[in-house]
């Protein structure tokens, strides 16, 4: 495939998912699960590793849908003063939570490409009254953010849906200080069906455009990166692939669509799940840049 080829289909992958998102942002769906949530505390969220104490960061009444498969800040060490930076900020969750640990001293800042995510994110930021978070509009590919002066890098459920995840790993080794860390939360796959792997709507979901662990973890040493290592690991079974499927109409249609003209929606996530049975995992992952303090 030559590199214009490249390029262009880079281009229709990130316009898709963008398209996508911007339709969720005012559906308030998300990929690794279904529904809304609030500063209400869902249960939902706290299935994915969001506390009682995280979620009290969001301003009363507002929404802030997120479409994470974990909580990126659960297990880091950020401190007041430090610079995050959440790539995929979507509508802010992560935002406001690193707003919190980093105190005002510090500074947080949001990397999303969509344009419906970025004003829900803004507003939510101004409803919390942070003076010390922002969010830029960009690509994880080619973030808005000078080289070496980041403390943390932040993510949640967003590097699976880049057509050029190599391009990201560079990123986030570029935009780290020595000793600087990284802690993400991300879908890996294994053994994918290729009916799965070309299907739009398993791309937005996460998983179409996932890679394996082993290649996940390589992609980041190759970038530079240092102490790679899986923190944490959810395995889904084909009940918990069903149950996901069944939250989201939207994408419970199209892959029906895709599976068999002549199932039901029900039939068609049955099959799903059990075809996928063992081969999606919600990982949190941790990387550092060498140098600094270790």
């Amino acid at each position: 495939m030559s590199a214009d080829q490249q390029t262009k289909d880079a281009t229709a992958v990130r316009e898709q998912v963008a398209e996508t998102y911007g339709r969720l942002a005012s559906g308030g769906r998300g990929c690794c699960e279904g529904g809304r949530r609030s500063s209400s505390c869902s249960p939902a969220a706290e299935a994915i590793g969001y506390s009682q104490e995280d979620l009290a960061s969001v301003p009363q009444g507002a929404e802030v849908p997120t479409f994470g498969c974990g909580n990126p800040l659960a297990f880091s060490e950020v401190r007041e003063g430090e610079t995050v930076v959440d790539l995929g900020s979507g509508a802010g969750l992560d935002l406001l939570i690193a707003a919190e640990k980093v105190g005002p001293t510090g500074r947080v800042i949001g990397v999303d490409m969509t344009d419906e995510m970025i004003e829900q994110a803004r507003a939510n930021i101004a409803a919390a009254g942070h003076t010390h978070v922002e969010v830029r509009k960009g690509l994880i590919e080619e973030l808005p953010v000078e080289s070496g002066t980041v403390d943390w890098v932040i993510s949640n459920c967003v590097i699976n849906l880049s057509p050029e995840k190599g391009r990201v790993f560079a990123e986030i080794a570029r935009v780290l200080k020595p000793g600087g860390r990284m802690l993400v939360s991300d879908m890996v796959v294994k053994d994918l069906p290729d009916w799965v792997r070309s299907n739009a709507a398993a791309l937005s979901a996460c998983v179409g455009g996932a890679i394996s662990e082993e290649e996940y973890l390589a992609g980041l040493r190759e970038a530079g990166l240092a102490d790679v290592e899986v923190r944490a690991r959810q395995a889904f079974g084909s009940e918990d692939l069903q149950a996901f499927l069944a939250s989201s109409d939207e994408l419970r249609e199209a892959l029906a669509g895709a599976a068999c003209c002549c199932q039901s929606s029900d039939e068609a996530a049955a099959r799903i799940g059990e075809e996928l049975d063992g081969k999606v995992a919600s990982i949190k992952v941790f990387a550092r840049k060498p140098g600094g303090k270790a």
